[in-house]
């Protein structure tokens, strides 16, 4: 498990004197990014700073519109994200403006919930978690020079996999289909971040 204390320390000092740094922490489903993203968070608020984590996730589009597409089966795939909108909010953190309303990803409801937390202008550390944000494929690429600092969590496709049966088990559905979910799909995402991320700044094991 990445070190939260190490990588905190590490962040303060990289950080100096700047008001505001951007952080991705990016890496396969089932790697552990929302894990991190918390326990840095916590550390790095024991260290007397300021923090708050924004997950991609806020940005998948509902099921109305997968549906629609064809692509409800693929939920969670790169082109069911809106990444023009995610783009627009990490500007809008960046410059540092006040009361920045963000969408959640609510798990137990399969959906996002509008302006369900506020990144304010006193946060310094702006933690962004998500598979996609070091894609090098368009528009996905349009997110890096917006990162000042990056992060890719690094484990092996036979964990991911355990993790990810023991999640969609968790949530009530079948050994059946979390095979079936996993082999079409979160298998398939997860082979697309680990083979298509540009280099982050860090690489952790996890």
């Amino acid at each position: 498990m990445a070190d939260a204390g190490r990588l905190a320390s590490e962040l303060i000092a990289r950080a100096e004197i700047a008001s505001r740094v951007l952080v991705a922490i990016a890496g396969a489903p089932g790697s552990g990014k929302s894990t991190i993203a918390a326990n840095l968070c916590e550390e790095l608020k024991r260290h007397g700073q300021r923090a708050i984590v924004v997950p991609m996730d806020g940005f998948h589009f509902d099921d109305a519109i997968l549906n629609a597409r064809g692509d409800r089966a693929r939920k969670g795939a790169p082109h069911t994200f809106d990444v023009a909108s995610l783009a627009v909010l990490l500007k809008r953190i960046k410059s540092c403006e006040p009361d920045v309303a963000i969408p959640l990803f609510d798990r137990a409801l399969e959906l996002s919930r509008a302006a369900a937390a506020v990144v304010s202008s006193h946060e310094k550390f702006i933690l962004v978690e998500g598979n996609y944000l070091l894609l090098k494929l368009p528009p996905w690429n349009s997110l890096r020079p917006l990162f000042d600092f990056t992060m890719m969590l690094d484990v092996p496709e036979a964990e991911l996999q355990r993790r990810l049966t023991h999640r969609i088990l968790e949530h009530g559905h079948s050994e059946a289909f979390a095979a079936h979910w996993i082999e079409t799909n979160d298998m398939p995402n997860a082979r697309t971040v680990l083979g298509n991320s540009l280099k982050a700044d860090i690489l952790l094991p996890n």
